[in-house]
């Protein structure tokens, strides 16, 4: 694996070697690094052809209120995992949402912009604040935690 500590851009390749999810639940497109362990902005581009729009809803697709809490997850289990010495070694597990608001509904075409900041780490349990933006607008935000933990071997 490439040494991800210098590194601040980071493609579909490179999230798809630090996060164990795989198609068609990696929802992040490409991130940026904006205070290593502390902030990331990550992008998530927004087709009909996502699997969730065929059904949610027919005739007005819009993305689930609950993919975005998971996009913001992801982005923060980055955040945290290439910080690490060892990220394959270690997975985070999303334990709590605080406080979650929907603003807007996200629709096909949209650029989401998922800003994320680490509140606190305290051991192995970590306290995020995420906001989704779609054109400098905020389309959902929320406080919520994940567990570090050691990653099943397969």
């Amino acid at each position: 694996m490439n040494d991800l500590s210098n590194q601040t851009r980071f493609n579909i390749k490179d999230i798809i070697n630090v996060l164990p999810h795989r198609y068609p639940f990696i929802l992040i497109d490409r991130i940026e690094i904006i205070e290593p362990g502390k902030s990331l902005i990550a992008l998530k581009n927004l087709t009909i052809n996502e699997p969730f729009f065929q059904g949610h809803f027919p005739g007005q697709p819009v993305m689930p209120g609950v993919l975005s809490l998971e996009i913001m997850a992801q982005a923060g289990s980055f955040l945290m995992l290439s910080h690490i010495d060892d990220p394959l070694s270690k997975n985070m597990f999303f334990s709590t949402v605080e406080t979650a608001k929907f603003r807007k509904p996200i629709v096909p075409g949209d650029q989401l912009k998922i800003h994320i900041d680490l509140v606190k780490r305290k051991l192995n349990l970590c306290k995020f604040h995420g906001k989704c933006m779609v054109d400098n607008t905020l389309v959902a935000e929320a406080k919520f935690s994940a567990n570090l933990v050691d990653r099943a071997r397969e």
